[in-house]
């Protein structure tokens, strides 16, 4: 209590004295008064005003120039801004109104590019490319290379003739936008540096929609999650290359989750070469190929919790010839498949899960597989595969194995097959029946396989 009214009395008589005025308040409140207060620099104040070209003028590179090397923001306000060549330096940060401020392509080049910058922001613009002609050294209608941070946020990215935004060696975020009408892929992001691709819509591109891809095998990190892709295409024609929602290719670790992608010429999300991916939580509709795919030069790969609604295949853990092994595909539904492709297969199409090497393959429910339900193994790729408590309804066959020359040993356990033509499970050579019903005759001239406590009903 003492302490208390000793403590009041020095406020009262400081206030008195103005102690508190002059030595606490007096000097910030003098460096306040001198300082400028800034703010984002508005592309009116330097005539770059909507409606006008900056083609050859450059008066907004000007002004992005002028606000980089201030360290401030650029307003681009509600209209249309005709450009080309533009080069975004270091601390580069434009903003506008989201749907309103369009910065539209004009030709001779490119639209935007930057290189070897720390940081560079574009949230509420329109970046459209009118479908215009792009110089053969743009590999899109955005170009960055080497930036440590990329931050586009809340933009449209629509009509270019190339890809939509290129990154090469970058980092950073790309979320909340709509990428559109690319000839080529929505998002192309090479030797990328901890990026995150979240909460985008990509749509109607001509040959991809997310490509997470490195030059040289190697650890990638990218993550990318909770996107909308749907139509898209594969012009340029192939066996896969082309035509996928998400495509990642020689990237490891990356994470692909939350997404929903629908009508891709190929496959929803395809991994190629890349070890340690994640795919998980995905909604998988109407795939032309398959609709997941592992393949080639991977090892570890965790494909969990998908639904697959409409493909030629379901999921496919595939190529030990090449490499690929080591897979978890578990809690996943798939359904109302199609023994159609887009080319000639030697196994066909209309499987639901397939694997050759050191796989776990549980928990999964399959409806409508036109031909086989499951296929594990392909002639002498087969090792180390478990298939147990799934569900197959509606298919020719539930599970077809194979006892190839050369094949290893694989547990078939505890699966539940429902409404199938022929049976449960056959051992095959190749694309050539070698078996009975393993299910109801001996096994014995197989003992590689294990088969025990499934049901057929």
């Amino acid at each position: 209590m003492v302490q208390r009214r000793a403590f009041i009395a020095y406020i009262a008589a400081s206030a008195a004295t103005g102690l508190f005025a002059r030595s606490a308040f007096s000097a910030p409140l003098a460096k306040m008064a001198g300082a400028e207060m800034r703010g984002p620099i508005d592309a009116i104040a330097y005539k770059a005003t909507p409606g006008t070209s900056d083609i050859r003028s450059g008066k907004l590179q000007a002004m992005i120039d002028s606000a980089a090397r201030d360290n401030a923001p650029v307003f681009l306000p509600p209209g249309n801004y005709n450009v080309s060549n533009l080069s975004l330096p270091d601390n580069t940060r434009v903003t506008g109104i989201p749907g309103a401020s369009r910065l539209v392509y004009g030709g001779e080049g490119h639209l935007m590019s930057a290189d070897k910058a720390k940081r560079i922001e574009l949230s509420g613009l329109v970046l459209d490319g009118g479908n215009r002609w792009l110089a053969d050294y743009a590999g899109g209608l955005l170009q960055f290379t080497g930036v440590d941070q990329v931050l586009i946020d809340n933009c449209d990215i629509a009509g270019s003739r190339k890809h939509a935004l290129q990154l090469e060696r970058c980092g950073g975020r790309i979320e909340r936008s709509r990428i559109s009408g690319a000839a080529e892929a929505g998002l192309y992001a090479v030797q990328s540096t901890g990026l995150t691709v979240a909460g985008n819509t990509v749509e109607d591109c001509g040959n991809g929609g997310v490509l997470i891809h490195r030059w040289d095998k190697g650890e990638d990190g990218s993550i990318v999650t909770g996107n909308r892709i749907s139509r898209i295409g594969a012009n340029d024609g192939g066996t896969g290359q082309n035509g996928n929602g998400i495509n990642i290719f020689r990237a490891d670790g990356v994470l692909v989750s939350g997404n929903q992608i629908a009508d891709c010429a190929f496959t929803a999300v395809r991994a190629n070469s890349a070890s340690s991916v994640q795919i998980t939580g995905n909604q998988c509709l109407r795939s032309g190929e398959t609709a997941i795919f592992c393949e080639f030069e991977f090892e570890g790969a965790v494909v969990s919790n998908n639904l697959v609604d409409g493909a030629a295949n379901g999921i496919a853990i595939a190529n030990f010839d090449k490499g690929g092994r080591l897979a978890s595909v578990t809690g996943n539904i798939i359904r109302n498949l199609s023994l159609t492709g887009p080319y000639p297969q030697e196994s066909g199409f209309g499987i639901g899960i397939s694997a050759e090497a050191d796989t776990l393959i549980a928990s999964n429910l399959i409806e409508n597989a036109p031909l086989w339900g499951l296929k594990l193994g392909w002639g002498p790729y087969l090792r180390n595969i478990v298939a147990t408590g799934n569900i197959v309804r509606q298919a020719p066959i539930g599970c077809a194995v194979s006892v190839a020359d050369g094949a290893g040993a694989a547990v078939i356990s505890d699966n539940l097959f429902q409404q199938m033509e022929k049976g449960a499970v056959f051992g095959f050579r190749w694309d050539k029946p070698a078996s009975g019903d393993l299910t109801i005759t001996e096994s014995g001239e197989f003992p590689q396989l294990t088969i025990e406590r499934n049901r057929l009903i």
